[in-house]
């Protein structure tokens, strides 16, 4: 009973659930300091953040996974989406910008004018790495000149952070870099050894420690671990079922379709030895290249590219 109570007081979520760093970011301060870092701005620059109400939204009816996201709008009006993906999407890009041109574009209604337009930025936190051609963890990406680089406006804004290519620590690092360290932190020890360096990652580690006590809190925490699992386990299942009947379908027409090509390229060896063999002892007799082809039924190009063994 004691070591069941000791288990229980040492668990503390982790914000790579998606519905952790939900419940983190409902806290102002911790919303504040974690915004501040991904603009690269100071916390006390960021005056007011509101949380936006958003519903999990699913692919399909069937679909329990969903996506959890987090939508904020800044005192500029600025609409900032953030969203923890825990497992590899394939068209995650073809997503995001729907979803931000959904939230740019949903701004205003018919009839009205386009300078109600604000600024729209979509957050990616992935578990997974997205640009495998290089070891940049965070990145912001923008319309701009793609020959000198010039930024064309700041109106649809990403940025990317693949918590997977965060280098080893460095006791200097903050900003961003500490943060992402934080999302991608693993037990109580690496969370608190954080905590002591910056006031709005304490304030997270603090509503980590809350979170992690709440029961009902813990309860809806483990069945979004155990949605996700499951997904990660029917992806793999199917990835293996395909991987299988596609080796061995492929195989069989393989090993079919090699049989076939021998055959046809073994008889057409032999066929062009056998006329090769021909063709000599006829011109050995005296006869010239085209009698030879001739009495063969062949081109005069084709008698002589045999010939040559071509």
């Amino acid at each position: 009973m004691e070591k069941a109570k000791q288990n229980n007081d040492n668990f503390i979520m982790l914000p790579t659930v998606d519905f952790c760093f939900k419940e983190l970011m409902r806290n102002p301060k911790v919303r504040k300091g974690f915004i501040a870092a991904v603009l690269g701005k100071k916390p006390e620059e960021i005056r007011d953040t509101t949380l936006i109400p958003t519903e999990l939204r699913k692919e399909s009816e069937d679909d329990k996974l969903g996506i959890l996201d987090v939508l904020v709008e800044l005192e500029d009006e600025t609409k900032m989406n953030m969203e923890l993906q825990v497992s590899y999407f394939e068209c995650w890009i073809n997503r995001v910008l729907f979803y931000l041109s959904k939230i740019y574009s949903g701004q205003i209604r018919e009839g009205e004018e386009y300078d109600r337009l604000h600024r729209c930025i979509h957050v990616g936190i992935l578990d997974f790495i997205h640009f495998s051609q290089d070891k940049k963890c965070f990145r912001k990406l923008a319309f701009c000149d793609v020959e000198t680089g010039e930024q064309y406006t700041d109106l649809m804004e990403m940025y990317v952070l693949e918590l997977q290519k965060l280098p080893p620590e460095d006791l200097n690092e903050k900003g961003i870099i500490r943060w992402m360290r934080f999302l991608g932190g693993k037990n109580r020890e690496e969370f608190e050894d954080m905590a002591k360096k910056d006031e709005y990652i304490e304030e997270a580690y603090n509503e980590l420690k809350k979170l992690s006590h709440d029961e009902q809190m813990r309860m809806e925490y483990e069945l979004r671990q155990k949605a996700i699992r499951d997904h990660n386990m029917m992806m793999k299942t199917a990835r293996k079922y395909g991987y299988e009947s596609g080796y061995e379908s492929g195989y069989e027409k393989g090993e079919k379709h090699g049989y076939e090509m021998g055959e046809k390229h073994g008889y057409e060896k032999g066929e062009r030895f056998a006329l090769k063999k021909v063709i000599d002892k006829l011109t050995g007799d005296g006869r010239t290249i085209e009698e030879a082809a001739e009495l063969l039924g062949l081109e005069t190009e084709m008698a002589e590219e045999i010939s040559k063994g071509e």
